[in-house]
């Protein structure tokens, strides 16, 4: 299955709660008498409604209704317009990742359940399938079952992988590891970091000094640093985004479970309150259900004609 029929499958759930109700309140709007006149207010009230409803967010919301009051004079289909503004706000939150010298390192963040140990080893994989060879980084050092669980991950997807024993440096795994990737040429190091709140300040200790490490190795290190998400907690996942923000390094968003929820809003409202990218989406349980994030590709999945 190819990425973008992987976008459309993980997108089921939204299509059935957003797009499909969205359809039904643009029906009468969009008909050709109605083209080129103010939507109603009973129409405009069940648009909002229906996307805060996708969770994606009273702030994206007010951006996208406000925008289709000004432009529905042009006689644009409201199920157009709707698309172009979501478009419009992915696309706004795109940037390019960093760059530097080999190997690229990036630190792979954020709380426990999210999916953050399984997202390291589908990365690793996906990035092995694109033709570079990735190493594997273990500094999550405090829950043994991490590691185990991530070793796993690394044998399936067939790369190296680099640990320390329980209890040792974080830091010093990642200056092993790095120093490991220099010497058998590897392209890219992913470091899986403890999961941690905002309000640890000793693990926030802990990343601010593996991050110092990191850039003393390679130049401009860590050229990403990932915040994973679960799309199924919705506008709760936002709220952990703004504090990694204020504490860490954060320049990108993978978000998982993005099949497992009627939500898939969500990646809007991270684009338009976050103006972060979204680097990669969780679409299943296998090790090729990561799958990387466009914004053109999401649109088109979620707003697929059936007429």
């Amino acid at each position: 299955m190819g990425f973008f029929d992987k976008i459309k499958q993980s997108l089921t759930r939204t299509k059935e709660q957003f797009v499909e109700r969205l359809d039904e309140i643009v029906r009468g709007a969009d008909a050709p008498a109605e083209r080129g006149h103010p939507v109603n207010l009973e129409t405009l009230d069940a648009l909002e409604e229906a996307l805060v409803s996708a969770d994606v967010g009273v702030a994206a919301t007010d951006q996208i209704v406000s925008a289709i009051r000004q432009r529905r004079a042009r006689g644009e289909s409201l199920r157009d317009l709707v698309k172009a503004e979501i478009l419009s706000i992915l696309r706004g939150a795109e940037r390019p990742a960093s760059n530097g010298r080999r190997p690229h390192v990036v630190l792979i963040v954020g709380v426990n359940g999210t999916g953050k140990t399984t997202t390291v080893g589908k990365l690793a994989r996906f990035i092995k399938d694109s033709g570079q060879v990735p190493l594997i980084c273990a500094a999550d050092t405090f829950r043994a079952a991490a590691v185990e669980q991530l070793q796993v991950w690394a044998t399936r997807a067939g790369v190296d992988f680099i640990r320390a024993q329980a209890g040792a440096d974080p830091a010093a795994v990642v200056f092993d590891a790095i120093a490991a990737g220099k010497a058998r040429g590897r392209d890219v190091v992913l470091v899986d970091t403890a999961g941690r709140l905002h309000t640890r300040v000793n693990l926030m200790a802990e990343l601010d000094k593996i991050r110092r490490i990191a850039s003393r190795e390679v130049d401009g290190a860590p050229h990403e640093e990932l915040l994973v998400l679960d799309a199924t907690v919705g506008q709760n996942g936002l709220n952990q985004a703004r504090e990694f923000m204020e504490v860490a390094g954060v320049n990108g968003i993978v978000l998982t479970k993005l099949d497992g929820t009627a939500k898939g809003g969500i990646a809007v409202a991270i684009a338009h309150d976050l103006k972060l990218p979204i680097r990669y989406v969780g679409v299943g349980e296998a090790i090729d259900d990561l799958v990387p994030f466009s914004p053109e590709e999401y649109v088109d999945a979620l707003f697929e004609e059936k007429w």
